[in-house]
């Protein structure tokens, strides 16, 4: 079963989370601030981690921007703003998905399950299906590794998760709502700025002039797609 890592400085919120997580069967590891879930990332293999945005210390961006430096394991943010900029500002730093606080554990439990369950499948694959090249970009799903013209390139869970959907159907085009409900598991109404960022992210690690992408291109008011052309 998973390992997840659990940060927030509100113990008792961080006491329920984990008392839930265990009762699906998840074995769970708590810290309270930044650093913390630095060192933990840092000296275990987890499966996904929940980090809070405010925390003392070092915030939730600054911690999960230390821990990209290292890993590429699943994060969640909690968010207790619910604005748009944390968001999209998480995302930028790196995390695959957040939360907004208030929250009801069941929606905790369900992003973990949705999160780990896209990130299993893909390394369950067969064999002669782990590798697959595509005007010069590389995926491994078995490792969940991506080369662009023989160079490594670094990329979230959910970055690969998005371009890996891309490029094993090169030139269908998918709409944002299609993306957002394939890539990340579950209904993700209105958020829609959430995947031109990943797209965004993506085209400066993968195209040689990421202003004029000629990999990851956009199908105006449609979608985007991969182009295997």
């Amino acid at each position: 079963m998973a390992r997840i890592l659990v940060v927030d400085d509100e113990k008792v919120m961080v006491k329920g989370i984990r008392f839930n997580l265990e009762n699906e069967g998840y074995t769970v590891d708590v810290g309270y601030d930044g650093w913390q879930a630095v060192e933990l990332a840092r000296a275990n293999e987890y499966d996904l981690i929940i980090l809070d945005l405010m925390m003392p210390e070092l915030d939730g961006l600054g911690a999960c921007m230390e821990i990209r430096t290292f890993s590429t394991v699943p994060i969640i943010m909690l968010t207790a703003r619910g604005e748009d900029t944390d968001k999209l500002l998480g995302f930028e730093y790196g995390a695959d998905d957040y939360i907004t606080k208030p929250f009801n554990i069941l929606e905790v439990k369900a992003r973990v399950k949705a999160l780990l369950r896209r990130s299993s499948t893909t390394r369950r694959q067969e064999d002669d299906r782990q590798r697959l090249t595509l005007a010069g970009v590389t995926l491994d799903s078995a490792a969940r590794t991506t080369w662009k013209d023989g160079v490594l390139v670094e990329l979230t869970a959910r970055e690969f998760d998005l371009l890996e959907l891309l490029m094993q159907h090169p030139n269908r085009v998918y709409s944002r709502e299609q993306l957002l409900n394939l890539v990340w598991g579950y209904e993700y109404t209105g958020e829609y700025r959430t995947v031109d960022v990943h797209i965004r992210r993506l085209r400066e690690k993968v195209e040689q002039d990421p202003a004029h992408p000629a990999l990851l291109c956009t199908k105006w008011g449609v979608g985007y797609y991969f182009n295997g052309n």
